[in-house]
């Protein structure tokens, strides 16, 4: 996301997200490197007032159809 928004990013959908699977802290950005027990985007939003700047949407692709 290269231009500032007021909506907050869908970690869910965002490239940098991934499921740390620690009980502890089960959720993770690799493009801000830490874990969190609550989705990244709200954790930023918290602590810097801003919505995620680093957040980029993942690119699905369809698997060749079969036949």
């Amino acid at each position: 996301m290269n231009n500032p928004t007021t909506e907050r990013p869908n970690c869910m959908t965002c490239l940098h997200f991934y499921v740390t699977h620690e009980p502890a802290f089960p959720y993770g950005c690799r493009a801000l490197g830490f874990k969190s027990t609550q989705y990244p985007a709200i954790t930023v939003f918290t602590s810097s007032g801003m919505h995620c700047q680093l957040f980029v949407r993942k690119t699905t692709t369809k698997p060749p159809a079969a036949g």
